[in-house]
């Protein structure tokens, strides 16, 4: 073969490997980003870390066809500006934070993560009954002026007793740990603290005064909305919408699996670190008690209830300003009848 007919060849050889490969790209079924994980902002210790250690231990990710990389943060504040900054997909949030980014335009979107759901707790030995009892005494609240369950209460006591709390109560603001020692030393005689902390008062004897269910119901709201649930950008869900429904079929295996065998909470003992066995028990309860087993249209509209009491029982500084829960906070692709 002569040296124009080598390059001539050559040249054909290179150009039918170019059509191959464009060919091969261009007829191919998968997207681009096919193998691109969902990348999860977790506390490390949080209790959403338990349920994803769950999917990755019991192979529920692949089960779904779905790839996962969880990213350990240190703070709730952490979690939002990863989101912010694109440096993970999706945190857990409320659809306050949701709400209150919309407003600004950052349009966020929420779809259910959990219940789980507050209590005010007592210790027996304080005398407490009653919210009444409570009247010139002082309560541990764990969640700051404008926390949630504090907030309810307020409006509850008010409503069914005619009570002031900001009035009557000596409010004590201080970390979730500090709460609990606290009550436990006997310095306070009650207090508003996260589940997992009120699970632990609740092995140790401590007695829950009036519940978050509770709550709502005297206050006219007949469905619990599930307060905290996976946040993430709109336009990012639209583009990874098949992938995110993976995620939640992964997710509420987890919670099934969570549910039904005390033996897949084993491995999660070392994260949840329980003083105790009892404790374990009740934490792992606590958890059970804050999975969702329906959520949709009254679910969304009692949210809409529970942000205008919110709002103005906070005179907006919980709500940041914004006069009203928008449905096109909850994202359309999770539904649970």
């Amino acid at each position: 073969m002569t040296t124009p007919e080598r390059v001539a060849t050559r040249r054909w050889l290179a150009w039918t490997m170019i059509f191959v490969l464009l060919l091969a790209g261009c007829s191919s079924d998968e997207p681009a980003n096919a193998d691109t994980p969902l990348r999860i902002g977790v506390l490390k210790f949080g209790t959403v870390s338990w349920e994803l250690d769950t999917i990755q231990r019991n192979g529920l990710a692949e089960k779904h066809d779905v790839a996962i990389e969880v990213v350990p943060l240190a703070s709730e504040n952490a979690l939002a500006v990863a989101l912010q900054g694109d440096r993970v997909d999706l945190i857990v949030s409320d659809w306050l934070w949701a709400a209150r980014q919309r407003a600004e335009n950052r349009n966020y979107q929420f779809a259910p993560y959990s219940l789980a759901v507050g209590a005010v707790m007592v210790n027996p030995a304080s005398g407490v009954s009653t919210i009444g009892d409570l009247d010139g005494r002082k309560l541990g609240i764990a969640g700051g002026p404008v926390d949630k369950t504090w907030l309810l209460l307020r409006a509850w006591a008010q409503k069914t007793e005619g009570m002031n709390l900001e009035r009557s109560v000596d409010a004590t603001f201080a970390a979730p740990p500090m709460v609990n020692r606290l009550m436990l030393e006997g310095d306070i005689p009650a207090a508003i603290n996260f589940w997992h902390y009120n699970a632990r008062l609740s092995a140790l004897g401590m007695k829950p005064l009036v519940s978050v269910q509770e709550m709502l119901e005297g206050l006219g709201i007949d469905t619990v909305p599930p307060l905290l649930g996976w946040v993430f950008a709109e336009d990012w869900a639209d583009e990874h919408r098949e992938d995110l429904q993976r995620f939640f079929e992964a997710s509420r295996d987890a919670k099934r699996l969570l549910a039904e065998s005390d033996e897949a909470w084993a491995p999660l003992e070392p994260m949840v670190k329980p003083e105790s066995e009892a404790v374990f028990a009740a934490i792992r309860e606590g958890y059970r008690a804050g999975i969702i087993d329906h959520y949709g249209a009254p679910e969304i509209a009692a949210a809409g209830q529970l942000f205008d009491l919110l709002a103005k029982e906070s005179d907006g500084k919980l709500t940041g300003g914004v006069k009203q829960l928008s449905a096109d906070v909850f994202w359309d692709g999770y539904r649970q009848p």
